[in-house]
């Protein structure tokens, strides 16, 4: 028997599978009901085939329930995107009406014709973060619904209505200010309470759903959470989008993905970059808040290299948009590390983390990462390594903690002795050419002293 590819047109109420051989001839055609065993029909229909692939179109969304049956009862399910499958049918100098069998076949010749189509996987814990995502932000858009239906509503209630963002105590204190003097004013201030009453269940839906999403994201173990600005919302939004970062070859195709990479339109000896419309919208929306928070605040380092950049002579938008590249970066080292934790995990104990710790993902040396802790403290500061103290010798600690010239040492000698992976220096750079002069007598005093120490009861 040939291989052949099987392409399936998901509906919510039918689907409708077309089998092509290698050369894209039409083999069988097959239409089943959305029901319990959908899979186990269109299983007995193509039992003529052996070696069979399927093709789902929108396997993450209208097809994910079907391709995630067909994955369980062993089948290989590939996921085609809808607009692959339109430009194989705009391209197909054939049949090219917009029905059903015509969609499944384009379908399975976008399968066969592109390189870069996904297999399907089973649902992991990145499934569980993208549920509770959209749930939260379900939820805002709820909520962001009734505040401007209430806002409409004390509109003809208080002369100039509310001029700020309202919340559901300020709202609370204003209606019970107003006495009603005739019957419609009396049925908007119950249609007031009414959303005023909406607007306090959505908001304890917020605060509960923001607590299942921080254990959600606790129990994934990703180091997400330690970048400037990420909290437990976008570190959700991101994973839950993502899932597998192996599909992306660098860090370039991830910003492309989520829409911080520019577009280049240049025409001969021009070249030209403008902004990117394109890529995921929901995550290309987490990046910008936290790109926002951390221009926000001004301690920390994003906003340093945001004025950084307006010095360079750039606009505040161009500045933004270097921002949220640096923090699509810096993103994708993270998600890197958590999957070679994870696989490290999967193989078993008896290996070594190294530089797969929280701080090595996080950015590259200390002095050159843009995104630090949101508070920075004296155990972390901007410039020097944000150590785990626990995991290190009683002594390594105290020398590191106590030593007055501690932040002078290397970076590679920190974290060795907090028990953090071992940063290579540059090759180029002698060891403490980094230092000024006072620093380096610093340094030889004390190491003199050390000395003295170590040899005054021999002497003696």
């Amino acid at each position: 028997m040939a291989a052949v590819m099987i392409g399936v047109d998901p509906h919510k109420a039918s689907h409708t599978a077309v089998v092509i051989g290698a050369a894209e001839e039409p083999l069988g055609e097959l239409r089943v009901r959305a029901c319990a065993a959908q899979a186990e029909r269109l299983l007995a229909c193509a039992a003529a085939w052996p070696e069979r692939t399927w093709a789902v179109e929108g396997a993450g969304g209208l097809g994910h329930l079907l391709a995630q049956q067909l994955l369980a009862a062993g089948e290989q399910v590939l996921d085609v995107q809808p607009k692959l499958g339109a430009r194989v049918r705009l391209l197909d100098a054939g049949d090219t009406n917009k029905n059903d069998p015509n969609d499944a076949r384009s379908v399975a010749v976008a399968a066969l014709r592109s390189a870069g189509v996904r297999e399907v996987r089973p649902d992991d814990h990145a499934a569980v973060l993208k549920t509770w995502s959209k749930r939260y932000r379900d939820l805002g858009r709820t909520r962001t619904q009734v505040v401007c239906r209430l806002h409409a509503v004390l509109c003809d209630l208080v002369p100039g209505g509310v001029g700020r963002p309202i919340y559901a105590s300020h709202a609370a204190r204003i209606l019970e200010q107003i006495t009603p003097p005739d019957a419609v004013a009396a049925a908007r201030c119950a249609l007031a309470a009414a959303f005023l009453d909406d607007l306090r269940r959505i908001d304890a839906q917020l605060r509960e759903t923001r607590k299942k999403l921080a254990a959600a994201v606790q129990a994934a173990g990703t180091c997400l959470t330690g970048l400037f600005g990420v909290g437990p919302v976008i570190a959700a939004a991101v994973i839950g989008d993502v899932r597998d970062v192996s599909r992306f070859p660098g860090r370039d195709h991830f910003a492309a993905y989520n829409g911080t990479a520019p577009i280049e339109v240049s025409s001969g000896p021009h070249k030209i970059y403008r902004l990117s419309r394109r890529g995921n919208r929901r995550h290309g929306h987490a990046i910008h808040m936290a790109a926002i928070t951390q221009i926000h605040h001004r301690h920390s380092q994003g906003r340093a290299y945001y004025d950084k950049k307006l010095a360079e002579g750039k606009t505040g938008k161009e500045a933004l948009r270097s921002l949220k590249r640096q923090i699509s970066n810096a993103i994708f080292t993270c998600l890197q590390a958590g999957a070679r934790r994870a696989a490290a995990r999967a193989k078993g104990p008896g290996g070594q983390q190294g530089n797969d710790s929280d701080a090595s993902a996080a950015g590259s040396h200390p002095r050159h990462r843009l995104f630090g802790q949101a508070t920075p403290g004296p155990g972390h500061h901007p410039t020097t390594v944000a150590g785990n103290p626990a995991t290190g010798p009683a002594g390594a600690r105290g020398r590191v903690r106590h030593s007055s010239i501690a932040a002078t040492l290397p970076a590679a000698t920190l974290g060795r002795e907090e028990g953090q992976g071992l940063k290579i220096p540059d090759q180029g750079t002698a060891p403490g050419e980094h230092l000024t002069s006072r620093e380096k007598g610093r340094r030889r005093s004390l190491t003199q002293r050390l000395h003295a120490t170590d040899v005054a009861p021999a002497d003696g």
